[in-house]
C-alpha cells in the first residue's frame, strides 16, 4: 500500500473516533496504530492526524507500562505547558494591581475610571512586559473571583446613627399591630410615569419581527399628562390598593389614597381597629416634616375614630420601606414592554398586578386636584392631636381624634 493511502486511511478512521476521544484516548490510539505499522508508523500516524510525533511515543510509552498513568489522568503530574502564571510570577500580581479599585484615584494610571475590559487589562499588562492574551487575563480574574457586575442601588447617602435602632422600632410596633390583628401599612408614591407612545423598559411576547413602534423622542404629552401611582400595601393581607393621580404629588392626594384604601378595603378586613400603622420614607409627599402630611392625618383620625401611628424610615433608607419590593417591583416587572398610552392602560395594568406568593393589587383612577405649595399655618398645627414617641419623635408619633367616634 502506498504511503498516502496509508495516511488517508489512518485519517478516516482517527476523525470517526475523534468525537469520542479525550486527550488520552487521542494519544493512546495514535499509539496503538503507529505500533501496528511498524518502521515509519510514528510519522505516517502524525502526518495524518496532526499529533506531534513527542505526543505518540508518549502514548506508546503509555502502552508499555500500564502503571504510567491512573485511569483519572489525563496526563503525568506536572505534564503540559506551563500557565502564564507559572511562566511568569509577577503576572498575577500586575493584575491585581491594575483591575484594583482603589487605584481608580491615582492620576498615574491609565486606566483610572475605565470599563477595564479584558482586552485593555491584555494591553496594559503587555506594556509591563508581560506575554498574555485577553483570554488569559479572563481565566485569571475568573479563578481569583472576579467577575463582571453591574452597580448595586444600596448606599443612600450618610447614614443616621440610630438608622438601625429605628429599623428594630418599626420591625418592633409593626409586629405587635399584626399580632393585635390590626391594620400596619406601608405607603409611598411610585415613580411619576409620562403618558404616550413610549418606550417602556423590558421586553414582552410578540410575533416574532412584530414589535409595537413607539415614538423616538420621550417627550411629554401635555393633552396625555402624567400617571402617579401612590401605593398603599397592607402587610398583614399581602393586599394593596394604589390610586392614580393625575396632578400633583403632596400630602392631600397621599392621605386621599389611604382614606380610599380604607373605604374600598380597609374596613372589610379590619372591624373596628382602635390603631392603624403607617410606616413611610422620611421625605416626599409622606415627609416627616411635612405639615400638611399630619394635618391630612389629623382629619383622617377625626373622620374614622382611630388612632394614626406613623414610623418614618430614617433619611436615606427608603429602599428598605416594605412596599418598594413587595408591590412596586412587581408592578413594573407586569407592565414591563407595554407602552402607557393612557390612564385607563396603567389602571388596568397596575390592577391586573398578582404573584405566585398571593399578592392582589386594586387601581383607581384618583381625577382629584391637588395644588402644591399649600401651607399650613401656625395655629393649625398646633391644634393637632400629635404626641411624638420618647424615641426620636420626629420619626416616630402617634396622631389621636379631635373628637372619638
Amino acid at each position: 500500500m502506498q504511503d498516502a493511502q496509508v495516511t488517508e486511511w489512518i485519517r478516516e478512521k482517527y476523525l470517526a473516533i475523534l468525537p469520542d476521544l479525550d486527550e488520552r484516548g487521542r494519544r493512546r490510539w495514535a499509539a496503538a496504530e503507529a505500533r501496528s505499522l511498524g518502521w515509519g508508523g510514528i510519522a505516517a500516524v502524525a502526518t495524518a492526524t496532526g499529533l506531534s510525533d513527542r505526543t505518540i511515543r508518549t502514548g506508546i510509552q503509555e502502552l508499555g507500562d500500564p502503571q504510567a498513568l491512573t485511569a483519572d489522568r489525563q496526563r503525568r503530574q506536572g505534564g503540559g505547558r506551563k500557565s502564564r502564571a507559572q511562566e511568569q510570577p509577577g503576572l498575577v500580581a500586575a493584575l491585581e494591581a491594575i483591575v484594583e479599585a482603589g487605584t481608580r484615584g491615582d492620576p498615574q494610571l491609565p486606566l483610572r475610571w475605565t470599563c477595564k475590559s479584558t482586552r485593555i487589562l491584555a494591553q496594559a499588562l503587555q506594556r509591563q512586559g508581560f506575554q498574555v492574551s485577553h483570554t488569559t487575563v479572563s481565566e485569571l480574574l475568573q479563578a481569583r473571583g472576579y467577575s463582571l457586575q453591574a452597580n448595586r442601588k444600596t448606599r443612600e447617602g450618610k447614614q443616621h446613627p440610630d438608622r438601625n435602632a429605628q429599623f428594630e422600632y418599626i420591625a418592633k410596633r409593626v409586629q405587635a399591630q399584626l399580632r393585635r390583628g390590626q391594620p400596619a401599612l406601608s405607603v409611598d408614591t411610585k415613580k411619576k410615569e409620562v403618558l404616550g407612545d413610549h418606550k417602556n423598559p423590558g421586553k414582552t411576547y410578540r410575533p416574532k419581527g412584530k414589535p409595537i413602534e413607539v415614538d423616538v423622542h420621550d417627550f411629554p404629552d401635555p393633552q396625555l399628562g402624567k400617571a402617579i401611582p401612590y401605593g398603599v400595601y397592607d402587610i398583614q393581607h399581602n393586599e394593596a390598593g394604589v390610586s392614580i393621580g393625575i396632578t400633583h404629588d403632596t400630602a392631600e392626594f397621599a392621605v386621599a389614597a389611604i382614606r380610599r384604601w380604607w373605604k374600598q378595603l380597609g374596613r372589610k378586613r379590619y372591624r373596628f381597629p382602635k390603631r392603624l400603622v403607617i410606616t413611610a420614607d422620611s421625605g416626599g409627599s409622606n415627609g416627616s416634616r411635612n405639615r400638611l402630611w399630619k394635618l391630612m392625618l389629623q382629619n383622617f383620625a377625626d373622620e374614622t375614630g382611630i388612632i394614626v401611628e406613623v414610623c418614618h424610615f430614617p433619611p436615606g433608607t427608603s429602599k428598605w420601606n416594605k412596599i418598594e419590593h413587595r408591590l412596586f417591583c412587581h408592578i413594573t416587572r407586569n407592565w414591563q414592554g407595554v407602552p402607557l398610552e393612557t390612564l385607563e392602560v396603567v389602571v388596568q395594568l397596575i390592577g391586573s398586578t398578582r404573584t405566585s406568593g398571593g399578592l392582589e393589587v386594586h387601581a383607581w383612577l384618583d381625577e382629584g386636584t391637588y395644588e402644591k405649595g399649600r401651607k399650613v399655618t401656625a395655629s393649625q398645627f398646633d391644634e393637632l392631636h400629635i404626641r411624638p414617641n420618647t424615641f426620636h419623635g420626629e420619626w416616630n408619633y402617634e396622631i389621636y381624634p379631635r373628637t372619638r367616634k
